[in-house]
């Protein structure tokens, strides 16, 4: 089953703080793939909050855009959708699955999977304010005394939901353990609207298991693109035409990096853009010679031409063995 009108069954998950404009630029220019935005808070952009604003201004991006929404109150949202539909967003997703405790506090994220009145209202609501697509985002259950997927997936269903996207743990699980792909294939068994799985998906071969294991229409990938921004195209290619993921060169590694910096640098400015590269270069070098020292040495850097320098210095010092 197609989603929409989506080229690729591969999905960048929403992450906050990570997929900005300059991480989707950057993943996309590796190959296919769908991206999504940033969880962006409905009461900000109500507010016209400048950095909400921003992450939700996706109508200068040359591919589509999911731009994720968050909040807990209805009405809210029947005033924001068809805002974000003129930033540029191609379907809207809700976010019924964070499990911070700020979001969850605020009635929303994977609270919501806890009160499903509202979640249905929700979803109404924005599917009746938008011409957008809408999808849900949710995950296991609460808790593992609350594992209620299967009946969330079909209220999201019958709600008006174009899709929906499963994430195999329960909010009490966060981000540890196995993900449950039983219950993502419970899910996909149970509605008839396609189903994205997501969770414990770190390479390609990942990816293919769980859609013959579960079914699922598309897989969304997060954490395993993290300093590995190609690994979306490389999962794309690999289901559509069976292509083998290729070692990657350290020197593939240090341009990706070079690009994703200089793309902060121009997004967020210089000060601002090299404090939050700092996390990119953990992972980027994860796994690398001596990267400790390298991290060591880089969180001392407060611009940008250091930090190219530093950058190519640490890289140009290894091999060029993959």
């Amino acid at each position: 089953m197609k989603i929409l009108n989506f080229d690729s069954k591969v999905f960048l998950a929403p992450m906050a703080g990570i997929t900005d404009k300059p991480m989707r630029q950057l993943v996309k220019s590796f190959g296919q793939g769908q991206m999504v935005s940033e969880m962006v808070a409905i009461n900000a952009i109500q507010r016209k909050n400048p950095k909400s604003y921003k992450i939700a201004d996706v109508k200068d991006e040359a591919y589509p855009v999911v731009v994720q929404l968050v909040g807990g109150e209805p009405e809210l949202f029947a005033e924001v959708c068809p805002f974000v539909e003129e930033l540029g967003a191609c379907s809207i997703d809700i976010n019924m699955g964070c499990p911070v405790k700020k979001i969850v506090n605020n009635n929303s994220g994977s609270y919501l999977m806890k009160d499903m009145k509202r979640a249905e209202q929700i979803i109404k609501t924005a599917v009746n304010s938008s011409k957008l697509p809408v999808s849900v985002k949710f995950r296991k259950g609460w808790d593992h005394n609350t594992e209620n997927a299967v009946d969330f997936a079909k209220m999201c269903e019958q709600a008006g939901a174009s899709y929906i996207t499963i994430h195999g743990r329960t909010r009490s699980d966060f981000y540890s353990g196995v993900a449950d792909w039983k219950t993502i294939a419970d899910v996909k068994s149970a509605v008839k609207i396609p189903v994205i799985g997501n969770g414990d998906i770190c390479n390609a071969y990942d990816a293919k298991k769980m859609i013959d294991e579960t079914g699922v229409d598309a897989v969304m990938v997060g954490r395993a693109a993290l300093g590995a921004p190609w690994i979306i195209s490389q999962i794309h290619n690999y289901l559509e035409n069976g292509a083998e993921p290729e070692p990657i060169l350290k020197n593939t590694v240090k341009e990706a990096l070079l690009t994703h910096i200089k793309a902060l640098v121009e997004y967020y400015g210089e000060r601002l853009a090299i404090g939050i590269s700092r996390k990119y270069v953990c992972w980027y070098c994860k796994n690398c010679r001596d990267a400790r020292k390298f991290r060591e040495n880089y969180v001392r850097i407060n611009n940008f031409p250091d930090a190219l320098a530093e950058i190519n210095r640490y890289f140009d010092s290894l091999s060029e063995e993959g």
